[in-house]
């Protein structure tokens, strides 16, 4: 059973009980979110950095395979930067 689903986070109690559950929970869920993003952005450059820089996969990387991987995750870090500012600058 999971922890969204537990009789404790369920159960009624004072206001300040539920406030502290309710705090704990939005807490699991932000780190949740975290980590399913870092899995997708870790995810997304792999499988576009590799089918760009890696043309003769082998044990290991050539300097210039190694440098187009380093480029490829700078520019998409950067790019990703890029958007995210815009996205939480921009008025609603």
């Amino acid at each position: 059973m999971d922890s969204f689903s537990s009789p404790s986070s369920l159960s009624s109690g004072s206001s300040e009980s539920s406030g502290r559950s309710a705090e704990a929970m939005m807490d699991q869920l932000k780190a949740q979110l975290a980590q399913a993003y870092a899995e997708e952005f870790l995810e997304t450059v792999r499988s576009k950095c590799f089918a760009k820089c890696i043309t003769k996969p082998g044990t290991s990387l050539s300097g210039s395979e190694s440098s187009c991987v380093s480029r490829c995750v700078e520019r998409y870090i950067e790019a990703t930067g890029i958007v995210g500012r815009a996205l939480f600058s921009s008025p609603r």
